[in-house]
């Protein structure tokens, strides 16, 4: 998650699924942000959905029924439609609306070692749903100017949310995204951001790459799309990081 739009939590949700099913691992994508771009990333249109996450959460549909295999490289998705905000509001309105998301992944989340939930550019109770959901929050983070606006305020939420909703809730990590390695401020931000988070940033810098960029356009990962280019490498080293942590927290 991260408030910030356009600082690659969609792309970053996306490759690192691919990356860890390539690895064999047992991945769910859940995508929690109505403008269902997890959803078409991996190679869904959201058009030709009966029934997704909306359902789901509004009690209409039995979670297991609605997760289906994405297109693209054989981790499963629990798909999104821009029908999404009507949860938003109507979640507002239930007494355990924090909780909704949790109760029902109770149900299949033996299923996989990893659920990876693509949260929306906001905090608002889709958001909250998933952390209160999560045992860890990957915050993916720009190599732009203002990298550092907002996080301070991010990581308090988390922490609110950790002392009154859900106590096992983490930090799983920074990454570093869209690093240009021939701008200077890129390598300004990357230094602004271990210096102030030391070892929860993660050492795999996500670089500015076309392939990545061109990918979803095609419904694939960038690891489908070129298996060879900078940005496939880059997920393949986050999510071989990510495992490490795993097994260092065993």
């Amino acid at each position: 998650m991260n408030q910030k739009g356009g600082v690659g939590k969609t792309t970053t949700s996306i490759n690192l699924s691919a990356c860890l099913h390539k690895m064999k691992r047992r991945v769910l994508l859940i995508d929690l942000d109505p403008q269902s771009n997890a959803t078409r990333g991996s190679g869904i249109n959201p058009a030709s959905i009966d029934v997704s996450v909306n359902d789901v959460l509004l009690d209409r549909a039995d979670i297991g029924s609605v997760i289906i295999n994405s297109q693209s490289d054989g981790y499963d998705i629990l798909p999104s439609t821009p029908s999404l905000t009507e949860s938003e509001v109507s979640l507002l309105n239930n007494d355990d609306r924090e909780f909704h998301l949790r109760t029902k992944l109770t149900h299949i989340e033996n299923t996989y070692d990893y659920i990876l939930m693509d949260c929306p550019p906001s905090l608002n109770i889709l958001t909250v749903n998933s952390l209160v959901s999560a045992t860890g929050v990957l915050i993916p983070v720009q190599c732009e100017f203002y990298a550092l606006e907002g996080l301070a305020q991010l990581l308090k939420s988390v922490e609110l949310v950790k002392k009154n909703l859900n106590p096992s809730l983490t930090i799983q990590g920074i990454v570093l995204t869209m690093f240009d390695s021939r701008n200077n401020l890129s390598e300004m931000v990357v230094n602004d951001v271990r210096k102030h988070f030391g070892k929860l940033v993660y050492q795999t810098i996500i670089p500015r790459n076309v392939r990545i960029s061109e990918a979803p356009s095609f419904g694939q990962p960038v690891l489908m799309y070129d298996i060879n280019c900078s940005g496939s490498k880059a997920y393949t080293s986050l999510a071989a990081e990510l495992l490490q942590q795993e097994n260092v927290n065993l």
